[in-house]
């Protein structure tokens, strides 16, 4: 589960801070963008992960073609991609591709929207599971690029591999688990998705 999540980029409302830092036709369906948020949850993220970004999100077309942006929030949604890089502390985002572009032919991209819709609607899961019940930021990418197309977007850890040394993270921890922490706990987290060799950068 997506460790990014492990202290949540639960994030509940939009807030319009700031124009998309990289222009509409930069962006592809198949996308996975990546914004920071060092707010509230998003500092423990930050520190536990030792990476800037807290949530993620995949850009696909909707069923009108528009190119929206598909994330675990409460609940999963989809937004513009305005909407979503709103979201971020400075109004900026990182867009990140898959090198082998030829996995995105029509047919995938169908099928990565397919897996994406079954989910829209579910809990955002502040506990970080595997199940479906409930589902986090990255938790949702990830199971949507290896439902669609049996890809691995970046590595999953046990909950204990992550720094979980500052008062931050503690704390968190905490709130989450009380004194049952899950160190076992299979994790992905955004900036270990983020920093997958399969992946390049496109801003």
């Amino acid at each position: 589960m997506l460790l990014l999540l492990i202290f949540g980029a639960s994030i509940s409302s939009l807030a319009l801070f700031a124009k998309p830092s990289i222009k509409p036709h930069a962006y592809r369906a198949g996308d996975i963008i990546f914004i920071s948020n060092p707010r509230g949850q998003g500092l423990a993220i930050q520190l536990a992960t030792h990476s800037k970004y807290t949530h993620v999100g995949i850009i696909l077309k909707d069923e009108t073609g528009k190119l929206m942006v598909y994330h675990a929030v409460e609940p999963v949604s989809k937004n513009t991609i305005e909407e979503f890089i709103s979201m971020s502390a400075d109004g900026t985002c990182e867009v990140m591709r898959l090198r082998d572009s030829t996995l995105l032919n029509e047919n995938a991209l169908e099928k990565l929207r397919a897996e994406a819709t079954k989910l829209l609607g579910k809990h955002y899961d502040i506990y970080f599971g595997w199940s479906d019940s409930e589902i986090y930021c990255s938790e949702f990418v990830w199971k949507v690029y290896n439902r669609a197309l049996a890809l691995e977007p970046g590595p999953l850890k046990p909950l204990g591999s992550f720094d979980l040394s500052s008062p931050a993270v503690k704390q968190k921890l905490s709130e989450r688990y009380g004194n049952k922490i899950p160190m076992e706990e299979k994790m992905i987290s955004p900036g270990d998705m983020h920093d997958w060799k399969g992946l390049y950068r496109v801003n």
